[in-house]
């Protein structure tokens, strides 16, 4: 993120918001669009807006069917700004005087909140940002990285692995510096038993900071 000639490095964070009140500003289809992904992760979403589309409407979630008011952030954990410019604006301010984090949707400048392009596998997620400057671009980098990962069943049995060894780690204190290395050589473990030489090629796991 630039601000002025002064480039900000932004913190990566993913959030628990299961049962906390979010609020979406804004009701038409891009506030829609943000709404799936609020409610799989068990947000308490309220959409405010003097109208709203037949997919927000189909939710299943509050609608306070109204032009914004600061009070609407009461209780926010986190907000969408998904409006008019001026709107986000104002939403953008309120937020700020209340310290609560924001995304304003295609709107960098009233963002406190850049939401990237997400990769969902069984245990596992990856975001991919661009710092706010070209969501096109996270998208297709998205695609690439989905494109590239191993299949659901293949995942699914390296989280079982990682979560199974890092117990251990944890009663024997394995330090931090070794863990990696040794979480390597227990998932290409899974494969020496079952695979000829050109699958191991293909499914072993590699890593190019650390060398056996």
């Amino acid at each position: 993120m630039r601000k002025g000639d002064v480039v900000i490095a932004l913190f990566p964070a993913f959030l628990k918001l299961q049962g906390r009140r979010v609020v979406v500003v804004g009701g038409g289809p891009v506030a829609a669009s943000k709404l799936g992904a609020l409610q799989a992760a068990g947000a308490r979403v309220v959409v405010v807006a003097p109208d709203v589309c037949d997919a927000i409407r189909a939710a299943g979630i509050e609608v306070i069917q109204r032009a914004f008011e600061p009070t609407d952030l009461d209780g926010a954990w986190f907000v969408v700004a998904a409006a008019p410019p001026d709107v986000n604006r104002s939403v953008a301010d309120e937020a700020e005087r209340r310290q609560v984090f924001v995304n304003a949707v295609d709107d960098p400048s009233n963002a406190t909140v850049y939401l990237g392009g997400v990769v969902r596998r069984p245990g596992v997620t990856l975001a991919i940002s661009t710092d706010g400057a070209a969501p096109a671009l996270a998208g297709l980098l998205r695609e690439a990285i989905d494109h590239m990962l191993p299949d659901d069943l293949t995942l699914s049995q390296w989280n079982a692995r990682a979560r199974e060894i890092r117990e251990s780690w944890r009663a024997r204190g394995v330090p931090m510096a070794a863990r990696r290395p040794q979480l390597l050589e227990a998932l290409n473990a899974l494969y020496e038993s079952r695979a000829s030489s050109h699958d191991r090629d293909r499914t072993t796991v590699r890593d190019p900071e650390f060398v056996p």
